[in-house]
């Protein structure tokens, strides 16, 4: 009897050693690693309160270019200085500091740089999602985002059969999770897979409602100013 059972955990050894390991897949390590990161934070202050944004390290030349220019206080004193109900609020013109004429076009500056697309399928312009901006797709066929300026998206509200419709002509495919954030929050679904998105709200919602929903009497330069964008902890 005692044979036997050596005689079987012999065997067993055996073919445990003769069975091949999986092999390791390592873009998905290295996925599971990059989402295991804790997320950097930013927060916006503005005359209607604090917005805060975590940044995906899924975009890392994004979210380091932002980092980068909020540690040097690049954005303080500048404007949201457009605001478009329904679509975005835009803001990181260089051109916006100080003190601006009224028939100054703003919208054209840059920090000197542009940030290749880092577009991802994980990433939808839901509200609140933070994105690089660039003029087009007939100006920027590659997609890269200007060097400074960013989009928050206010978007619209949305049903589900509304974002499907959307995705047969733009050929987006949402995962039903996707779908649902749509429909809880608004978006801009036209836009997928245009623009890079590189972080997202996580507090202050009611303060993008607020900027986005002011009468343009009060979008004058001192109500659309960010006071300060820093790093937050």
């Amino acid at each position: 009897m005692q044979k036997q059972f050596y005689l079987f955990l012999l065997m067993g050894l055996l073919i445990s050693a003769c069975t091949p390991s999986t092999p390791s897949d390592p873009v998905l390590e290295e996925r599971e690693a990059i989402e295991a990161l804790p997320r950097p934070k930013v927060s916006i202050t503005t005359q209607y309160g604090e917005i805060i944004l975590e940044l995906f390290n899924e975009t890392p030349k994004h979210r380091d270019n932002f980092l980068k220019l909020a540690q040097e206080g690049f954005y303080d004193s500048l404007l949201f200085h457009r605001v478009q109900p329904n679509f975005m609020i835009q803001g990181g013109d260089p051109d916006s500091r100080g003190s601006v004429p009224p028939e100054q076009y703003l919208g054209m500056g840059n920090a000197e740089n542009r940030i290749p697309a880092e577009i991802s399928s994980k990433f939808i312009l839901r509200q609140g999602a933070l994105c690089g901006f660039h003029t087009g797709i007939g100006h920027h066929p590659d997609k890269s985002s200007n060097g400074s300026q960013f989009m928050i998206i206010h978007g619209q509200p949305l049903k589900g059969y509304q974002v499907k419709e959307l995705s047969l002509k733009t050929k987006v495919d949402y995962t039903p999770e996707q779908i649902k954030l749509y429909e809880m929050y608004g978006g801009t679904p036209q836009y997928d897979n245009k623009y890079t998105v590189f972080g997202q709200i996580i507090e202050g919602l009611p303060v993008l409602e607020k900027i986005a929903q002011a009468k343009p009497i009060a979008l004058q330069m001192e109500h659309c100013l960010i006071v300060q964008l820093k790093t937050s902890e």
